[in-house]
């Protein structure tokens, strides 16, 4: 059950929110320029023919009047003080500014759609996904590793309304919304942020900012508002592993080490680095898991694991074991194990 967050902080509560392409003010500028440039040309037509029209009060016909015209005639109201009296008129009323009268108001009815019905339904909606967000997986940083992590994701089963993106960049976050995360547009580093996520109720939390000091940054903001999550994030530096693990980071991740793992492996085999790849995607052939032990495994061994797999490790109280140890003999409750699996559909394909 999700804990409440203190009254300090729901005060504050920001609503998730998906992006947008346009700024709302350039939205609405945009389609009520488009109105009025509709509406100048029909008051222009109209007074290219004004001859065709008639003033059952006056009998003359002004700029005024034409202006007061269009307007009536735009909006549909139609009281029927001047009215268009020869054939030519009513040509060019019929044909040229009735589609002009529809377009204005599909414009207007539109425009209240969008910023009135729509926008509100979607923030209410999202304030009702942020307000349930518990077990969701944080990712800071929707750059090249960000995105992909969420993509692996994705195709291990991860729900996207269970994945919540933070970056600045708008681009970044639509492509994110396109995927069918929760984003929202902001400096990850920022407490007020990290609590409008619920950072405290989150399953773990990604971080790939893109420069090293930057996620060391938000790592410690996160550790500070979020004591026992865990924490992965990308460091492409090796000297700054060791700062990012005394910032808090359960997990330090270098895609340039891991490029050198794989390197190293392909010169003491042809298919070792393949096989290493292939154990870190979920497209793979196999792929790891980790996972705590089930209740009917208790007392078994790391290589008689219930699901099939072959057992690789198990932490016990925070210690490592290899299934080659006496204590990988005889599993206990509590033991995370790290299990090979085979993937069915991947091997089916194969």
């Amino acid at each position: 059950m999700a804990r409440r967050l203190p009254r300090s902080v729901q005060r504050q509560f920001d609503v998730l929110r998906r992006a947008t392409r346009w700024p709302i003010w350039a939205d609405l500028v945009t389609r009520l320029g488009v109105a009025f440039l509709l509406i100048g040309i029909a008051v222009a037509i109209h007074w290219a023919g004004r001859d065709g029209l008639v003033d059952h009060e006056d009998g003359a016909i002004s700029f005024l009047d034409v202006v007061y015209f269009t307007m009536i005639s735009v909006t549909t109201t139609g009281f029927g003080d001047i009215t268009p009296v020869s054939d030519r008129a009513r040509l060019v009323e019929a044909v040229v500014v009735t589609p002009i009268r529809i377009a204005v108001l599909f414009i207007f009815v539109g425009t209240a759609y969008q910023f009135v019905l729509k926008r509100t339904w979607e923030k209410w909606r999202m304030a009702r996904i942020q307000a349930k967000l518990t077990n969701h997986i944080v990712v800071l940083g929707f750059g090249v590793s960000g995105s992909e992590a969420v993509k692996e994701l994705i195709v291990r089963g991860t729900d996207p309304s269970k994945i919540v993106v933070i970056d600045p960049a708008r681009g970044r976050v639509a492509a994110a919304e396109h995927m069918g995360c929760n984003v929202m547009e902001g400096d990850a580093s920022n407490d007020d942020t990290l609590l409008h996520i619920r950072i405290n109720e989150a399953k773990s939390v990604l971080v790939s900012a893109g420069r090293d000091d930057t996620s060391i940054l938000i790592v410690l903001t996160v550790r500070h508002l979020a004591p026992h999550v865990p924490i992965s994030v990308v460091i492409r530096t090796q000297d700054n592993e060791l700062l990012a693990r005394q910032a808090g980071a359960n997990n330090v991740i270098n895609p340039v080490s891991f490029t050198g793992l794989l390197l190293a492996g392909s010169a003491e085999g042809a298919h070792v680095a393949d096989y290493m790849a292939d154990l870190a995607a979920a497209g793979g052939r196999v792929q790891l898991s980790e996972r705590r032990v089930s209740p009917e495994e208790i007392g078994r061994g790391l290589d008689t694991l219930a699901s099939g797999g072959r057992g690789l490790r198990l932490y016990r109280g925070g210690k490592p074991y290899g299934f080659w140890e006496p204590e990988a003999q005889a599993l206990q409750a509590g033991d995370l194990v790290v299990e090979v699996v085979p993937c069915k559909d991947s091997e089916a394909q194969a």
